[in-house]
């Protein structure tokens, strides 16, 4: 009689989420293109038909999921939809490769909550880093958030709550096209729910503040698209989802002197303990 233990078998279907960059080609990492040349199935959760056809000369069986999007349709609902798809498969024993543009994790619901559903169940489930909206914005913007320092937010959740805004640091605002939809319906919202959004604002930024409006190239033949115009302009602006918001900083850093004070303490308790120079 076999008395040895009996060792759990992880479930074969796997999941990878990867993200394939912002400009066509350009930013696919070595291993994102690896897992969906590996896998079962592919499922591309793209908006352009020129990238899906790209995507569709590594791998022969490339299922969109953009039809699941309606105008109405609570974008959630088509979320939770992706999700079921891939895992779908993934309990069918498939490997699956979820394809998103930029990076996989940063405004993406769907990939986070199949990887957590995956991992769940017992199966294999990873998230490969791309370069997102986020790297192109430094780079073709000049900025280095480590400056000043750097705040994300999603443009409605200025409206939805209670949020600190920093103007002595930059701050990015993503999906403003879309800003006061409580719906997840729409495709976009009008100048004013953006003139509610430019009120809360002039709380920390003057009417003439500059703002910048941008979007990262997609393709290689395209330049960044980088539009410079006041805070009052932005309501009446012609916006799209894909375009970010950067509020570069509106004050100068505050010295805080007190904790200054305390650190020339410290500095000064170190140095004795030592013997270094005190400095000045």
């Amino acid at each position: 009689m076999d008395t040895s233990p009996v060792i759990a078998q992880r479930p074969r279907g796997s999941l990878a989420c990867v993200g394939i960059g912002m400009t066509l080609g350009s930013h696919l990492t070595p291993l994102a293109r690896s897992h969906i040349e590996q896998a079962d199935v592919v499922f591309a959760g793209l908006s352009d038909g020129i990238v899906e056809k790209w995507l569709e000369r590594m791998h022969a069986d490339v299922r969109s999921l953009q039809p699941y999007y309606r105008e109405g349709k609570s974008r959630l609902k088509t979320y939770r939809e992706w999700v079921e798809l891939m895992m779908a498969q993934v309990r069918a024993g498939k490997r699956v490769c979820g394809v998103f543009y930029g990076h996989p994790g940063i405004f993406a619901w769907s990939p986070h909550k199949a990887i957590a559903v995956a991992r769940a169940e017992g199966f294999e489930a990873h998230m490969e880093p791309g370069i997102s909206a986020e790297d192109c914005l430094y780079a073709d913007l000049g900025i280095d958030p480590g400056r000043f320092g750097c705040q994300h937010f999603e443009a409605s959740q200025l409206l939805f709550y209670e949020r600190r805004i920093d103007p002595a640091g930059y701050v990015v605002l993503w999906q403003v096209a879309l800003v006061g939809d409580r719906s997840l319906g729409r495709l976009a919202t009008g100048p004013a729910y953006r003139q509610l959004l430019v009120e809360l604002l002039r709380q920390d930024y003057p009417a003439d503040h500059e703002v910048i409006v941008y979007r990262a190239a997609t393709l290689p033949i395209e330049a960044p698209r980088v539009r410079r115009i006041t805070l009052c302009d932005l309501p009446h602006a012609g916006l799209t989802a894909e375009e970010t918001v950067v509020l570069p900083p509106a004050a100068p850093l505050r010295p805080n002197l007190a904790m200054q004070a305390r650190l020339a303490e410290l500095d000064a308790c170190e140095n004795a303990a030592t013997g270094a120079p005190t400095v000045a």
